[in-house]
């Protein structure tokens, strides 16, 4: 790894500024000064910062459970994003791996890794997610058997791909997906003549909110980020 990228992975510098520091002396390798930002170091090696030790944790995966009135975005818009419920010294280099409306609760998972973030999200690989869903009205009968045959929603050029519906109450499902199309659960019971009124995303894939109230957050077990 470049000696310039390890600082930035390592600190809270901007390329910009770890190479600076570099220049100006303020690093060693293996107790080497090194004054070359491009020199190609072991991540091994005991790298120093102004005589102080730095450590490579790795690309971080969280798991959130996101409260009403927050964003899925890394900057503050209308209302604050999901980035000030974390706190952790690298929170600025994370960023949702999917996304939840404003006024929608539950899990979103956050990262700093691409690839990973793309392998949750791409609909090829068809990554179930459960949602909870409280309805204006009682579900039709015939809801669950066009759920699993797909439905044709406005402005789509083919049908969802077969969901789960399970009934808990005349105006409260369980519904589990397997794609994740633009206000997709809104849009399916809307072409069932329904509406939600209250919206809560339980489970993506096998990673769920356990323990975790509203607001809080945790890091993902090695087998939870394996699974994607």
């Amino acid at each position: 790894m470049r000696l310039d990228k390890y600082l930035c992975e390592t600190t809270q510098l901007s390329r910009a500024d770890a190479k600076k520091a570099i220049l100006r002396g303020r690093v060693k390798v293996a107790d080497v000064l090194i004054t070359n930002p491009a020199q190609k170091i072991d991540t091994t090696q005991t790298v120093l910062f102004d005589s102080a030790p730095l450590t490579l944790t790795g690309p971080l995966y969280i798991a959130l459970h996101k409260p009403q009135g927050y964003i899925c975005s890394t900057l503050d818009e209308v209302y604050p994003c999901v980035l000030n419920l974390i706190e952790h010294e690298k929170k600025d280099k994370l960023h949702p791996a999917g996304r939840l409306d404003v006024d929608t609760t539950g899990l979103v998972l956050l990262t700093d890794d691409g690839q990973w973030s793309h392998r949750v999200t791409s609909p090829k690989k068809s990554c179930e997610k459960t949602y909870m869903v409280e309805l204006a009205e009682p579900l039709r009968d015939d809801a669950a058997e066009r759920c699993e045959q797909g439905i044709m929603l406005h402005n789509e050029s083919k049908p969802t791909l077969p969901a789960k519906l399970e009934l808990i109450s005349p105006t409260q499902v369980k519904i589990t997906l397997q794609e994740g199309k633009y206000h997709q659960v809104k849009r399916m019971f809307a072409a069932l003549d329904n509406k939600v009124i209250g919206l809560h995303r339980a489970t993506i894939g096998q990673v769920d909110l356990t323990d975790l109230a509203e607001g809080e957050w945790r890091f993902l077990t090695a087998q939870e980020v394996a699974q994607f």
